[in-house]
């Protein structure tokens, strides 16, 4: 495969695999609730996707760092909410 076409199919990959993150965090948002929403499993998934950005500049990987730097984000974000959420409903 050509050089182009895997970078291509990277940006493609991590797209689809970033914008698989909006749904949820768009239910929390809108419904003010986090209740089934694991905690631990975002912290470790998050220290996952930090490690991935480290290994993204390391390799000088756009795809994988560009993905990762934005879902690193928004699993913050989830986390955030599932936080204040779970504050607000005590």
């Amino acid at each position: 495969m050509e050089t182009i076409m895997i970078e291509i199919l990277g940006y493609i990959s991590a797209t689809i695999t970033t914008i698989a993150f909006l749904p949820q965090i768009i239910k929390t948002f809108k419904t003010k609730s986090a209740k089934d929403v694991s905690v631990g499993m975002f912290v470790l998934f998050t220290t996952g996707v930090f490690l991935w950005i480290i290994y993204g500049i390391l390799t000088n990987t756009m795809p994988v760092l560009i993905a990762n730097a934005v879902i690193f984000c928004l699993s913050l974000t989830q986390i955030v909410l599932k936080i204040k959420y779970d504050k607000l409903k005590k």
